[in-house]
């Protein structure tokens, strides 16, 4: 176990090991990031890994594309041996509602002003793009060409060798078991196999983020709910882009082995940490799905998991410094978008601690606007 460290990473997703990333990358030599499992273990490895720009604020469509932007080369920027499996097939998102619809208007033109290329689509058009698509009951739809999908696995282990490669150091099977505080300074870690001494602490650290805060003196506004997903057996493809739809409250997504991958929200999950899987969510989900895309009527299910969803009170991240806590800061409250948000907030999360310029300014997402009751929030999340 190191004795020291100029940094000190809690987490070993994608926030954490794109964060070592661009500190390593920034010449800090003295960054260790530790994970109580494996790398992608927690909320990361249990995502749905879609990556969308198509955004309602202007805030997320620039940290979203930013991260898009980044993964298109990211297996060259991160001289990964493998491939992150990025396949761009697109977002088509439907509206059900006239509500919808209409927000789907107004995003758009957020979206282009912000120099994403989406577009409003007729049912019929839409029916170009997916023509398994069952659209009774639809509206319109959305469309961007470039959104996609990646492997969580492969584009976390990226990030965590370049930052290695760079000189940080990662430790997994890790647990933190408390953290040191003096005078309102950080002073360092404890951990199950010894402790080390830090003035800078990042809790990027999930689901956990509130336990993680809760030993460093800091009530953290956010809890973290269950989110449960399936995925079916290889099928011939049916699918290009991810299919969404807010109001009808789902995602789909044909992965590159040819599983399709499907989630929902329901604000009743339990809010205690489990991750088990619930036979009220494989029916829903199955009703849902198949009468949207009625050829999965025939596909079986290969699995079902869960993870956590951190959410914040506004479904947005939490960036950067705690107020009267020097050396402690927050990648943490998500709300579901953490992955897709990963290359801007080891970015974002980098230049905090090392006191630069943002190159992203979301000032505004910072845990004080909780406190300052100044949410910043989102309208098209599911």
């Amino acid at each position: 176990m190191m004795k020291t460290a100029d940094v000190v990473i809690i987490g070993g997703g994608i926030s954490g090991c794109a964060t070592a990333y661009f500190l390593a990358k920034k010449g800090v030599k003295n960054v260790l990031l530790i994970e109580k499992g494996y790398l992608a273990s927690g909320s990361t490895g249990r995502c749905g890994a879609g990556i969308r720009q198509q955004w309602g604020t202007e805030l997320n469509c620039m940290i979203s594309k930013h991260s898009c932007d980044f993964f298109e080369n990211a297996n060259e920027e991160l001289k990964y041996d493998g491939d992150i499996e990025f396949k761009q097939g697109g977002y088509l998102l439907v509206s059900s509602t006239e509500r919808e619809h209409e927000q789907f208007i107004k995003n758009i033109e957020v979206q282009n002003r912000m120099g994403i290329n989406s577009k409003l689509l007729t049912l019929e058009e839409a029916k170009e793009i997916v023509p398994y698509l069952n659209t009774e009951g639809l509206i319109s739809a959305a469309f961007h060409e470039k959104d996609g999908h990646l492997n969580p696995f492969h584009t976390t282990q990226a990030f965590a060798d370049a930052a290695k490669r760079l000189g940080a150091t990662i430790m997994t099977h890790t647990e933190v078991t408390g953290i040191e505080v003096e005078n309102g300074k950080i002073k360092g870690v404890k951990t199950n196999k010894g402790n080390v001494a830090t003035p800078v602490v990042l809790n990027a650290a999930g689901g956990y983020s509130q336990i993680i805060a809760q030993m460093a003196g800091i009530d953290l506004p956010v809890y973290s709910e269950r989110h449960q997903i399936l995925v079916t057996e290889p099928i011939e493809e049916i699918l290009g882009p991810m299919v969404m739809s807010f109001s009808l409250n789902i995602y789909c997504q044909q992965v590159p082995h040819g599983g399709i991958i499907m989630g929902r929200g329901d604000e009743n999950e339990p809010r205690d940490l489990r991750t088990t899987a619930s036979w009220q969510f494989l029916e829903e989900m199955a009703l849902c799905a198949t009468k949207l895309l009625p050829p999965l009527r025939e596909a079986r299910v290969l699995r079902q998991w869960a993870g956590l969803y951190n959410m914040s009170p506004d479904r947005q991240p939490i960036y950067g410094p705690v107020d009267g806590l020097e050396g402690f800061y927050l990648a943490a409250g998500f709300s579901g978008h953490g992955f897709m948000f990963g290359p801007s907030t080891g970015l974002i999360m980098s230049e905090y601690i090392l006191g630069e310029k943002l190159t992203l300014p979301v000032e505004t997402l910072t845990l004080s606007r909780i406190k300052d009751n100044k949410l910043v929030f989102e309208p098209s999340v599911v």
